[in-house]
C-alpha cells in the first residue's frame, strides 16, 4: 500500500497501527457485554466472515465465465452450472445462517412454519 498511496510509515508504527485498529474494538465489546458473552461474539463473527464467501464466489464466477477476459480458460458449461448451483447454495445457506443467528426465536419460529419446516433449536 506504500507505493500505491505514497504514504510512508516506518514499519514499527504501522505495525502498531494495525495492531491497535484489530484489537482495540473487540477489547471495547467485550468490555460492554462481559467476558461472559465471548463465545456468542466468536459465532455472531464467524457468522460476519462467512457472508464474504458469497461476495467473493458471485464475481469469481462471473470473471471466469467471461470468454473475452478469460480466453480458453473461461469456464466450460458443465463447470458454469456446477459453479452457479454452488455459488447458490452457499448464498442461500449462508441467509438461512443470518436468519438463524440474528432473528428472535418467535419469529424464526413463525417463519419455518410457513414452510412446514422445523425451526432450530438453540
Amino acid at each position: 500500500m506504500e507505493g500505491f498511496l505514497n504514504f510512508r510509515i516506518t514499519p514499527w508504527l504501522r505495525r502498531l497501527i494495525t495492531r491497535a485498529l484489530a484489537i482495540i474494538p473487540a477489547v471495547l465489546v467485550i468490555g460492554m457485554l462481559g467476558e461472559s458473552k465471548t463465545t456468542q461474539l466468536l459465532v455472531a463473527s464467524q457468522v460476519v466472515l462467512s457472508m464474504q464467501l458469497g461476495f467473493a464466489v458471485w464475481p469469481l464466477m462471473r470473471f471466469t465465465n467471461e470468454k473475452a477476459k478469460m480466453g480458453e480458460f473461461a469456464n466450460r458449461l458443465w463447470l458454469k452450472i456446477l459453479g452457479w448451483i454452488t455459488a447458490a447454495i452457499i448464498i442461500a445457506l449462508n441467509l438461512k445462517l443470518l436468519l438463524d443467528m440474528f432473528v428472535p426465536a418467535p419469529i424464526l419460529k413463525a417463519f419455518y412454519g410457513l414452510f412446514g419446516l422445523p425451526a432450530p433449536t438453540e
